[in-house]
Order: structure tokens, then C-alpha cells, then sequence
């Protein structure tokens, strides 16, 4: 059996990563100088997949307006989750658009084409034999699994998925790349929503109680998950230490795109990329470890380290950036200080203990001259810091703050 089609599960809002997905879908968070989902549909085209059908919800016409009806010539179709009501809930809205096998990847995790192959190549295997219900799951080994789910095997065999364990006893990671034929749409219909959601795990593990042949398929390489605002600097790390960049390749660990300007004063700390358009000031000191996005100004004498500045942002003159996320069209006056982590963050009324997040910054934010940050502090969309402020904690949507 040929798996030749692929489903995307992009109908997600990220409420963890707020407020960076107030206005876009977590899929489309900036992976350093590109959106995540773009690192997706490679590695399903890259793998073979000449079908995508992508499942858009919040902020779907982000989603739509990016990708338009094909990537790299792969034909693209949209399904519409007009309710986020779970992944399982997620898939039946593209029933219509599938027949016979096919794949499911979620469109905010970073994966590789290995994965997607050798699981289109597991369920193949056993075509012939599939008198009832059966699919295949990517695995990984991971040290700590407890954010997402572990999974329990018996040779090739799942035997139970566990959802966010407790126990640090389990070494297996859903990666989620699967593969399945028509069944799975009566069996998710089949499953009880859960907490007013339907989870695609709750029909696995309900499949998986009555012995339904679900296949693991261990395999290793690139998987990468942002689930809080400082996972987007890890994914930059490890795309940049993978050298997973689309970006002309310079020296070693440093891609620049051929309409960027870098000032020939501009030190450059690998591993840097620089994308298309960007302009890097005299005396402007950028890396290790950062991405600038599309259009990005970095001002003269200004320190960016550990940064991802997405599309358009500006970085005043003598400005220090470290362990910093930005939205797009940031603009951050001259002398801003974020002197980085770690930092007591909160996320969604809980609190985070030491992580790496010197300030997140969303859209559009406005930042005048010789502001400072204090450690892990959030800004909304469309906020207005006025000149000389210390900023500290959660700053809303749309405030003004000044001295």
C-alpha cells in the first residue's frame, strides 16, 4: 500500500507561547529566520509526499496566506477546524480530503524526512495483513519525556501510550508521525471527548486496550518542540548547531543571504544567520546563537546574543540583546538593555523557575531609548515602553507604560 498523502494538524493556538501567538497560530513562531511549519512540509516533501492537506483553525489565514496551494511543487488543500476541540477532533475535519493510507504530523513540532519514511515504510510492510485496524507511530528515545507522551513497547508493538507521566521511568517519546488508513475517522468518532476535547492519543489508547495492531517504529535524528517562549531559542540552537538553515552558507556556522548588509566593523559570532535584507550596523556585535529574521536591523555598537529577532524587528544603537524573542516589527530603542536569563517566568498563571528568557517581546511592540528588562519579562502585541522605564513581569496587550 502506497501513503503518498499527508495531514498536517496546524489548528492550534500555542496558548503556552503567548503572547507571541496573539496573532498567528504556534506553526508559524519563527524557527530562526523561518516559520516552523515550513521545516514540516520539507521534511514531508523531502520525503516523498506529493499530497498535504493542512487543518488551519486559529489564525488559519496566517497559514493560508504563507503557503498558498503548493510547497516546493506539492500540491496543498485546506480543512478548516472551525472549533479547537483536540487533534482527534483536528483530523476528522480532513476526512473528506483523504482516501486509503496516510500520514498525520502536527504542524509545530520540527522533524526530519528519515522519521516520516520510515514510518510510511513500516505501515506499508504489513499492508497485506490488515484485516482490522492497525497504524504506525514514530518513536524516539528521550531523556525526559514528561511533557509529552511516553510510549510503552513490546518489540515492535505499542503496547500503551502515556500521556505527560509522572514517572521518570520512561525513555520512549510519541514523536507524532503516524500512519493510518480510513478506520482511524469511525475510530476517533467512536472515542469519548475528554475535558470537552478529542484527543487522537485517546483513540490510540482505546485501539491499543483491544489489542489493535499499532506498530513503533524507533528511529532517531531532528525532533524539536516549542511549548514555552524560551523553547523557541532551543529550537534556534539546535537548527543552528545542525546547520538546518536555508540561508547561503559563508564560513563555518555563519549563513548570510545574499541581500543582507553586514558593515565590514560587524563582528559575527557563529553560529549566526542572517536573513534576507537584514542590515548589521559598525561596530554591531551578533551571535553565538542567533537568528535574524527577514528585514531585521541591528544598530550600531548593539550586542545580539542568543536572540531570535523575527521579521522586521529593529535593534537601536548600543543595544544589548541576550537570550531575547521577538515578533515581528519590534522596534527597540537605542540603549535598550535585556541582559538574559535565567529568570522566574509566568506562563498561564504558573511559574516557571530558571529558564533562559531574558524578554519576550510580541508584535509590534515599541520600545523607546534606554529602557532595561528585567529577566523573563513578557510584552503583549502593540505595547509602548516610554524612554528611560525599567520593565519587569507581564506586560498586557496594547499598554502604555512611561516614567
Amino acid at each position: 500500500m502506497t501513503v503518498s498523502s499527508a495531514v498536517v494538524l496546524t489548528a492550534g493556538e500555542g496558548m503556552r507561547l503567548r503572547p507571541l501567538t496573539r496573532n498567528r497560530p504556534k506553526p508559524m513562531l519563527p524557527a530562526t529566520t523561518r516559520p516552523i511549519l515550513e521545516y514540516v512540509l520539507d521534511a514531508l516533501v523531502d520525503a516523498g509526499v506529493d499530497r498535504i492537506h493542512l487543518v488551519v483553525g486559529y489564525r488559519g489565514d496566517r497559514v493560508r496566506d504563507h503557503f498558498g496551494s503548493n510547497y516546493r511543487g506539492v500540491a496543498i488543500s485546506y480543512a478548516e477546524q472551525d472549533k479547537q476541540l483536540g487533534s482527534g477532533h483536528a483530523l476528522l475535519a480532513a476526512r473528506d480530503d483523504v482516501d486509503d493510507a496516510f500520514l498525520v504530523v502536527n504542524g509545530d513540532q520540527i522533524i526530519e524526512a528519515e522519521m516520516v519514511a520510515d514510518v510510511r515504510e513500516a505501515f506499508g510492510e504489513h499492508a497485506a495483513e490488515r484485516d482490522h485496524f492497525a497504524a504506525a507511530l514514530a518513536v524516539i528515545e528521550r531523556a525526559d519525556v514528561a511533557e509529552y507522551g511516553a510510549v510503552v513497547m513490546d518489540g515492535d508493538r505499542v503496547r500503551q501510550i502515556v500521556e505527560k507521566p509522572t514517572s521518570d521511568e520512561y525513555r520512549l517519546l510519541n514523536a507524532g508521525v503516524y500512519a493510518f488508513d480510513e478506520r482511524i475517522f469511525d475510530a476517533i468518532e467512536a472515542t469519548p471527548s475528554a475535558e470537552g476535547e478529542l484527543a487522537l492519543t485517546d483513540t490510540l489508547g482505546r485501539l491499543l486496550a483491544t489489542d489493535a495492531a499499532v506498530r513503533g517504529v524507533v528511529t532517531d535524528g531532528l525532533w524539536v518542540d516549542a511549548t514555552y517562549p524560551w523553547d523557541l531559542l532551543d529550537v534556534a540552537h539546535e537548527l543552528l548547531v545542525r546547520g538546518r538553515v536555508s540561508e547561503p552558507r559563508r564560513d563555518d556556522r555563519l549563513w548570510i543571504a545574499d541581500s543582507a548588509r553586514v558593515h565590514d566593523s560587524a563582528v559575527l559570532q557563529p553560529p549566526v544567520v542572517v536573513g534576507p535584507d537584514c542590515d548589521i550596523h559598525p561596530g554591531a556585535v551578533v551571535g553565538p546563537y542567533t537568528a535574524l529574521g527577514r528585514g531585521a536591523t541591528v544598530g550600531s555598537n548593539a550586542v545580539v546574543e542568543r536572540t531570535v529577532l523575527d521579521s522586521d524587528t529593529r535593534v537601536g544603537a548600543s543595544a544589548t540583546l541576550v537570550n531575547c524573542v521577538t515578533g515581528q516589527s519590534v522596534s527597540l530603542g537605542p540603549g535598550t538593555t535585556i541582559p538574559g536569563g535565567p529568570a522566574d517566568v509566568r506562563v498561564n498563571g504558573s511559574i516557571f523557575e530558571d529558564q533562559q528568557l531574558g524578554a519576550l517581546l510580541a508584535d509590534r511592540v515599541q520600545v523607546a531609548g534606554n529602557v532595561s528588562f528585567a529577566p523573563g519579562t513578557l510584552v503583549g502585541p502593540e505595547a509602548r515602553i516610554g524612554p528611560g522605564v525599567s520593565v519587569g513581569g507581564t506586560v498586557e496587550e496594547g499598554a502604555t507604560i512611561v516614567r
